[in-house]
């Protein structure tokens, strides 16, 4: 730390919604030229602090207090003036504007009241260079994937210049490789003395980058240490409030045994479908039972290949058959009544219904199965919710708060309930455990054990590639869009291997045996 004075003090902070007590007498300390780690589960009161900082909330009780100035700021952009730059999980740029003029919204160069297009587009270049990421910035940002768009918000975050600058799971969407790219210019602005408050979930990357950590639990604060000092089994055990002999099954736990199901014909079985600029046509077949695991760099086309089986873009060409028998899967309503169901990576705009309840979100499915003329009645409806609620420890309890109210991890366990209520054949989950703490992080990959040893088909997808070879009988490779490998998941595969084959680029497929 470059200064003894926090350039941040937050003290005595309080904030309640409706059924939710958010955060309680939470105190928290920033110092220039630090990276500053805020950990805890989902639900702990990690975003709800940021929104508080940065004005999207205000403070119940509490004082917050800028180099030796109390503030209260009344939204995010008085806090980007005053040096608090924020970069949040859920990327809040406009997918409709140019690359370009996401980066500079707001902020645009201008000469007699004229915007300067031509040093915008100049000035997007360099900076997005800076994070390595050659781009077309004249290009909509939405038609890039959501770690691409993440990235982008970054680098508007960082041409900012902040006193201190709030990463709120930047790497959550990122490849080894970008979190290193990252991690670098995250260094540099450190020794700039910058104040880095980064909220994440992967304890590797904290004990990487992070000089402190703060520690958050139930809305309280458990304490404040130097991470140099806090072994991780302490922080995890500080994290969760449980004693802990042993990490396995939290980031050690063993990769599955057995075999991979294969035997008849396959649940799904596709060939030749593609998509023109989205993933080169690929034939695949997925069978009961079995999870199959996509792996793949940044924008190598594993979401498009979902979004493909699942309906939700149309293929350009190719065949489709489930239990051997041709279908179409022209829409998401089809893919549902063969028994798919699909958790989408970008739960804000595909997922969750931020203004209905816990309980409506879950039965969404369901009921959009059923038709709307006929209505899950409600008795059934609270022993679902309930059930999963118990089985995903939803936090709150309460199915009847809005699902907007609860933090993205338990917004992501509500869509993956919504989805296991429909009972699925085979389930496609896309970053199923990206925001997730390590607590539930470990339950969701029981789940896809369980899932699998039941007879239900999952096609597993996750920048973690120890978590794909953790889960998966079969790991299918993706780089530039195309489908370059199948490899059994037998004792000799390994995470080195699997990168070699992304490198290597070599189009080549070897049976699961």
């Amino acid at each position: 730390m470059t200064g003894s004075r926090p350039v941040l003090t937050m003290t005595g902070i309080s904030k309640s919604f409706p059924g939710v007590r958010a955060l309680h007498d939470v105190d928290f300390r920033l110092f220039p030229g630090e990276v500053h780690a805020l950990m805890g589960e989902n639900g702990a009161g990690k975003s709800t602090l940021i929104k508080v900082l940065t004005g999207v909330h205000g403070t119940d009780e509490g004082v917050i207090t800028l180099g030796d100035e109390p503030v209260s700021f009344t939204g995010p952009m008085r806090a980007t003036a005053a040096g608090v730059s924020t970069v949040y999980q859920e990327v809040n740029l406009c997918p409709n504007l140019s690359v370009a003029e996401n980066v500079f919204i707001g902020r645009e160069p201008r000469r007699l009241g004229a915007v300067r297009w031509g040093e915008v587009r100049r000035r997007a270049r360099t900076l997005l260079a800076r994070l390595d990421l050659d781009l077309d910035v004249s290009a909509p940002l939405g038609t890039y994937s959501l770690a691409i768009q993440q990235m982008v918000a970054i680098a508007r975050a960082i041409d900012i210049r902040a006193r201190v600058l709030i990463l709120d799971e930047p790497t959550s969407s990122l490849d080894a490789g970008e979190v290193a790219r990252l991690f670098r210019i995250m260094r540099q602005l450190r020794d700039q003395g910058i104040a880095i408050l980064f909220v994440t979930h992967f304890l590797d990357q904290v004990y990487g980058i992070a000089d402190r950590v703060t520690v958050l639990r139930n809305g309280g604060l458990v304490g404040e240490y130097p991470i140099a000092e806090l072994p991780q089994l302490t922080l995890v055990e500080k994290m969760i409030g449980k004693e802990l002999d042993v990490l396995d099954g939290i980031e050690e736990q063993s990769r599955r045994d057995g075999t991979a199901p294969g035997q008849g014909a396959p649940l799904l079985a596709v060939s030749n479908l593609g998509r023109s600029g989205a993933v080169e046509p690929f034939s695949l077949t997925i069978h009961a039972g079995e999870v199959v695991g996509l792996a793949g760099l940044l924008g190598s086309g594993r979401t498009e290949v979902a979004r493909l089986l699942f309906g939700a873009d149309r293929a350009d060409g190719g065949q489709v058959s489930v239990d051997g028998v041709a279908t179409g899967l022209r829409n998401p309503a089809q893919a549902v009544g063969h028994g798919i169901g699909f958790c989408s990576e970008n739960r804000r705009a595909e997922g969750i219904v931020a203004d209905l309840s816990v309980r409506e979100n879950m039965i969404l499915a369901m009921q959009a199965a059923r038709g709307w003329l006929r209505p899950v009645p409600r008795r059934r409806q609270d022993e679902l919710v309930e059930r999963y609620i118990r089985a995903l420890s939803i936090r709150p309890s309460d199915p009847d708060v809005p699902v907007r109210n609860l933090s993205g991890g338990n917004q992501q366990k509500v869509l993956l309930a919504r989805w296991l209520i429909t009972e699925p054949r085979l389930l496609i989950l896309d970053e199923p455990t990206r925001g997730i703490d390590i607590g539930a992080k470990t339950e969701i990959q029981k789940l896809v054990t369980r899932l699998s040893d039941g007879g239900t088909a999952v096609l597993f997808i996750s920048a973690e590639l120890e978590e794909v070879l953790r889960l998966s009988h079969r790991v299918v490779v993706m780089r530039d869009r195309q489908l370059v490998a199948q490899l059994a998941n037998d004792d000799s595969l390994d995470a080195d291997r699997v990168m070699r084959t992304i490198a290597s680029g070599s189009h080549r497929e070897e049976a699961a045996r």
